[in-house]
């Protein structure tokens, strides 16, 4: 038996997560029925939902003769069933609606080890025509949450609006995530555009920092977020404990008959249950992916997903402004300070040089690589050689040497990684902000530098 009281797409959206699988009913010409599991039943708008199109099956040569569908769908906290009554409109290969379902799905395969079963040919979008609630004993629903979402996003618009600092605006944005909306796992990557990866610059929530690890495009629900530009956003994890954090980046021979490591291990939890990223996008363009994960099934919701859209996107408007500030061109050069003198019977750090990927090794211990490393080893020769510890932004981006793309350099983000790599791993290296634009290279112990082929 069902109920027949209207209900409103928008108040059973908690059975769209693909927590638990649809069932979905056709009818072919001659009347013979066909049932069917679904991938995803997503929801489009208060009237519409789009279905996974991805074997031309039994199911899809019925609707495409007979344009009418049921769908029965479970809330997965309440086990509340509720039949859904479709008209099929059309397929979509294109658009926001066929790249969420594709990205989401591409998560989903990344994880579970079947990216070549699980391949979305198409968003189906149906008309929902009328919604029935199928009787039974359902569980009480869930009680709200006790923060509030809306307050939280102007708590974090008012934090992250007073940050000066990308250091700054990075640490703000994670301790608002943690402060407001009780996420305590979360992640800032940034893209290295000519490398098509993504790399760690803040995180909270680990037991490492995994600063300066790589995550591919298209790989786990964080690159395939970078690479379709859409949030990603699982609330169940099938198969985790096969999923592999760590992204090997590629292991050259630096040197002949000697493999070096340049790998940093991926901060995050090796058995997560809920994850989400979101692309931070600014004017367009990418810059990065904010993420945060559980070890709860389902703790994210819609809601949380739109909260997040909204914070990445302040983030990437506050990164974008602190990128494009100019440093007054009337601002006189800072003064040199002396670089401080290594006491007598230090020993001296051996810093390794690798150009074919620009790594630096501090005695025998990898630290970077990529255009980080190259503006290192730029800091330390003019140091070692010229005497300088006063350096400004401005010079790094007119230096051709460093590698740094035409669009998008991110320097801050690279000098954000670098300084904190050194902080974590070379104590007697330290790089110091000292105003707008400019920062200090602080060396207290001897060195020594070897370039390598």
């Amino acid at each position: 038996m069902t109920t027949t009281a209207t209900i409103e797409l928008s108040a059973i959206r908690g059975c769209l997560e693909g927590v638990v699988p649809s069932m979905m009913a056709t009818c072919a010409q001659d009347g013979t029925p066909n049932v069917a599991y679904l991938s995803q039943v997503c929801y489009v708008d208060d009237r519409h939902v789009a279905l996974s199109f991805q074997f031309f099956n039994k199911t899809r040569q019925n609707i495409l003769a007979n344009p009418y569908a049921s769908a029965l769908v479970m809330h997965p906290r309440t086990a509340a069933f509720y039949r859904l009554h479709l008209h099929y409109l059309r397929t979509e290969t294109s658009g926001p609606t066929f790249e969420s379902m594709r990205a989401q799905l591409a998560g989903i395969a990344s994880h579970t080890g079947l990216a070549g079963v699980f391949k979305l040919l198409g968003s189906d979008i149906y008309e929902v025509l009328s919604i029935e609630c199928v009787d039974g004993c359902p569980l009480p629903a869930p009680p709200a949450p006790a923060i509030g979402l809306l307050g939280a996003l102007r708590r974090s618009a008012e934090r992250l609006m007073r940050c000066s600092g990308t250091d700054e605006l990075l640490q703000a944005t994670l301790a608002t995530l943690n402060d407001q909306m009780d996420v305590q796992h979360a992640m800032v990557l940034m893209l290295d555009a000519s490398a098509h990866r993504l790399y760690t610059v803040a995180s909270a929530g680990y037991a490492t920092s995994g600063v300066g690890s790589e995550i591919e495009m298209g790989h786990g629900v964080i690159g395939v977020a970078a690479r379709e530009c859409t949030p990603v956003r699982i609330s169940h994890m099938t198969n985790a404990a096969s999923y592999s954090h760590a992204v090997r980046s590629s292991m050259q021979l630096l040197e002949p008959g000697v493999a070096l490591e340049t790998d940093i291990p991926y901060p995050g939890l090796p058995e997560p249950h809920s994850q989400l990223a979101v692309p931070i996008v600014s004017t367009g363009r990418l810059l990065g992916v904010l993420f945060v994960e559980s070890p709860q099934d389902m703790r994210f919701g819609h809601e949380d997903e739109d909260a997040m859209v909204a914070i990445a996107g302040q983030l990437g408007a506050a990164l974008e402004l602190l990128q494009n500030a100019a440093e007054p061109a009337s601002e006189p050069p800072a003064q040199e300070a002396a670089p401080p003198r290594a006491q007598a019977g230090e020993p001296a750090l051996e810093l390794r040089h690798y150009r074919a990927n620009d790594s630096v090794f501090i005695d025998g211990q990898y630290l970077i690589k990529g255009v980080a490393g190259a503006i290192l080893w730029k800091l330390l020769r003019d140091h070692t050689g010229l005497g300088r510890s006063e350096f400004s932004n401005r010079e790094l981006r007119l230096d051709t040497s460093i590698g740094l793309p035409d669009v998008t350099d991110n320097l801050e983000a690279r000098l954000v990684l670098l300084q904190r790599r050194l902080v974590e791993n070379s104590p007697h290296i330290r790089i110091e902000k000292t105003g707008r634009g400019r920062f200090r290279l602080r060396v207290d112990r001897p060195v020594k530098m070897v370039e390598m082929g």
